[in-house]
């Protein structure tokens, strides 16, 4: 059966995330515009510094130090090459924590969609308040 457009790209943020490198949690996410991908991007080091699961994670309050989330990188990657979010949709593997969230309304982004629900309830008043489409597939 062919899949919807939410089931067909948040498949491709799994696949997305197999490219992560933290060994604590792989996620993905995939910024869609009129059903095309903008840009992908999953949790990892900076790029040049060595990956988690080469030389372990460092750990403060219970966050890697060393990661950078999956939002961060797709949208640090939209910028790299000048792609425009605005008005476009991340299709996330977990929903993004608080600061993921900021990031992703500061670069234009008017619907998250994710898989996961990860710790932060915050997003959801402010979705709402900013008429952020938020939405859970779980």
């Amino acid at each position: 059966m062919r899949p919807d457009w939410t089931q067909y790209f948040l498949t491709i943020a799994e696949t997305v995330a197999t490219r992560a490198t933290c060994p604590r949690k792989h996620v993905g996410a995939v910024v869609v515009l009129n059903n095309r991908i903008l840009v992908t991007g999953y949790n990892g080091s900076m790029a040049g510094m060595p990956h988690c699961e080469d030389v372990g994670c460092d750990i403060v309050d219970n966050h890697c130090q060393n990661v950078l989330h999956a939002e961060v990188n797709a949208v640090a990657q939209a910028a790299r090459n000048g792609i425009r979010l605005e008005g476009a949709t991340c299709y996330c593997t977990l929903s993004p924590c608080w600061s993921c969230f900021k990031l992703l309304v500061n670069a234009g982004i008017k619907a998250i969609v994710y898989q996961e629900f990860y710790r932060d309830d915050r997003i959801f008043n402010a979705a709402k308040q900013l008429g952020i489409d938020l939405k859970g597939t779980t």
